[in-house]
């Protein structure tokens, strides 16, 4: 009887390596890993907001407009309750994106108006929220850029048959993922031009005017 148990164990265990249950834990385990250095870098980035509204005020006051901007949008983000699953809820991970959009927007506009003060711009504090703001979006990208890849990885290989099968038998679904029809254009920085427009050439006076 023991032996009967064991052959019928090793069958088991054969059957789900073969139909790609053991790979599905492990892409599944992958996209979880990814998602949570997604979380932990959008976090940092909110974290830096804080200091650099409060440098920025105490240089550009009469840019309340843009500091408001900046305070509501993070706190949009501090609302949402990040969550394991929120990463397998396409509405929810739309609202987290759209949120997080909102947030890189207004930062991006927070260092185009920093341009006009050249006293903020050569403060040590700014120049290094600065530094840090760039090298987190920066992480930002990788961080989006892996999970992006580990769901397509993911869905991918559970669309792919006999492993739908066993999805299906096990309770697995597709994961969305973020949107990235407008990725490029998001991860460009912003460009500044405070050039001031030439003015039109003067016509020639009439002969003999």
């Amino acid at each position: 009887m023991a032996l009967l148990l064991r052959v019928v164990i090793l069958v088991l265990l054969l059957a789900l390596s073969s139909c790609g249950y053991n790979k599905i834990q492990a892409l599944d385990e992958q996209t979880k890993a990814n998602w949570s250095e997604v979380v932990n870098q959008y976090q940092r980035r909110a974290d830096l907001v804080p200091n650099l509204v409060a440098t920025v005020k105490g240089y550009a006051q009469q840019e309340k407009d843009i500091l408001i901007q900046v305070t509501q949008a993070r706190s949009r983000v501090g609302s949402l309750q990040i969550t394991p699953e929120l990463a397998s809820d396409p509405e929810k991970l739309k609202q987290f994106q759209d949120a997080q959009g909102q947030l890189g927007a207004a930062l991006s506009r927070l260092l185009v108006v920093s341009e006009n003060y050249p006293n903020l711009k050569s403060d040590q504090s700014f120049r290094d929220l600065q530094a840090q703001l760039e090298g987190t979006e920066n992480r930002i990208t990788v961080a989006r850029n892996r999970y992006i890849q580990s769901v397509a990885d993911y869905n991918t290989y559970l669309r792919s048959f006999p492993q739908n099968m066993t999805a299906k038998m096990f309770g697995y679904q597709i994961k969305p993922n973020f949107a990235v029809a407008n990725e490029a254009q998001i991860a460009a920085p912003p460009k500044v031009d405070f050039d001031a427009p030439s003015a039109p050439a003067a016509s020639p006076s009439p002969a003999g005017g």
